[in-house]
């Protein structure tokens, strides 16, 4: 094993890693908050410096996909397709499959210029998720309770504001709702066979509310829907701490486009598409599960260094004045300086590992069992 390998492996070092993420993220956060009072008299201005505060939160993430664990993303669509990446507005619709799904997107967004600008329809919950939630709220993110009563003037509002955003934005969409589960899965394709609506093998039933209202309330800002399906090869369940040690995955994604003027308009036309959409992204998981490629051109878009100097940045401005203290700190002789050290060295870790903790399947949300229940 070389040292790389072995640092990769080590608590201390991920400790170190997770002090940078959370201290330059707090940094960040405060600086957000001061932009506030340039958004009643140039909100456009308010809005590029937001990208570029959340790009150097985000990409610290990304950083540890693309230079730590050094795994390889690989598209399977066509010419065309690649040139309009990160050239104009799009909604994106991506299975949710993984826990770390949501990172192999940015990554793509990273590789295309977007990352900064990127957007998500988001449970409301992630709100109140230091630095993560924080950071989404400085940009504008749409938050909604999955209460459809209680969030549709919410949601509305939130997109339509979106319509002058002066930087070229991915709107991700999972329109599953939540982390496929084999009983969410149950549970979901007995609603669909309730409805009368085709079973799915390795998606749940989509919900249509999120994706309609995307649609009609971005119309004339977002050129095209972006359909993308992700698998890892050799039937691999990667996780961010898996990431975090090192460890190499290859993920697969396949990427449709389509232009936006192909979706109806109307919200029944909007959902029956939706429906349709996914049954041929349970086709797509049929091939990839059968020949272990996507059918398409396979591109690897070149990763970029501005991930790793962003991070080297802010391990280098964050890191010494920490090395600094603790050797004051030993040095000292204090029992209680070091025990109180010691403690806050335990609460941090503690909080790092909560943060991992909401990407992990086994610890996401009960939406999706909601139907489950009311039948019980």
């Amino acid at each position: 094993m070389g040292l790389l390998a072995f640092l990769k492996t080590q608590f201390v070092v991920h400790l170190l890693i997770g002090f940078v993420f959370v201290v330059s993220g707090l940094v960040i956060n405060s600086i957000q908050l001061c932009t506030l009072v340039l958004w009643p008299v140039n909100k456009q201005l308010y809005r590029r410096l937001n990208c570029r505060l959340a790009y150097s939160l985000w990409s610290q993430l990304v950083m540890l996909l693309e230079w730590w664990s050094c795994t390889e993303c690989t598209l399977f669509t066509d010419q065309a397709t690649v040139d309009s990446f990160g050239k104009e507005h799009v909604v994106i619709i991506l299975n949710h499959n993984f826990e770390i799904d949501f990172l192999c997107g940015w990554t793509m967004c990273e590789r295309f210029g977007v990352l900064g600008s990127s957007k998500v329809l988001a449970k409301r919950e992630l709100l109140y998720v230091p630095l993560i939630g924080w950071t989404w709220y400085f940009l504008e993110i749409v938050f909604c309770k999955r209460k459809w009563e209680e969030d549709r003037d919410t949601v509305i509002k939130g997109l339509k504001s979106l319509a002058d955003y002066p930087e070229y934005m991915w709107f991700l969409l999972y329109c599953e709702g939540t982390r496929f589960t084999e009983k969410k899965h149950r549970v979901s394709m007995e609603v669909a066979a309730s409805k009368g609506l085709p079973v799915l093998k390795y998606h749940l039933l989509p919900r249509t509310k999120g994706f309609t209202t995307a649609v009609q309330c971005l119309r004339g800002t977002v050129a095209a829907v972006y359909d993308v399906t992700l698998n890892f090869r050799g039937n691999k369940n990667p996780s961010l701490l898996g990431i975090l040690y090192g460890k190499k995955y290859e993920a697969d994604m396949c990427v449709r486009r389509f232009p936006l003027e192909e979706i109806p308009m109307d919200e029944k036309g909007a959902a029956q598409w939706l429906h349709k959409l996914y049954q041929e992204k349970d086709a797509l998981q049929e091939t990839y599960n059968q020949k272990g490629v996507f059918p398409g051109q396979q591109f690897k878009p070149t990763r970029r260094p501005w991930t790793l100097l962003n991070f080297l940045f802010w391990a280098t401005l964050l890191l010494s004045p920490l090395f600094s203290f603790v050797l004051g700190v030993f040095a000292s002789g204090s029992p209680l300086l070091i025990l109180t050290f010691l403690g806050f060295v335990g609460a941090a870790s503690f909080g790092v590992r909560r943060l991992i903790g909401v990407t992990e399947i086994e610890k996401g949300s009960s939406y999706g069992n909601q139907e489950f229940k009311k039948k019980e």
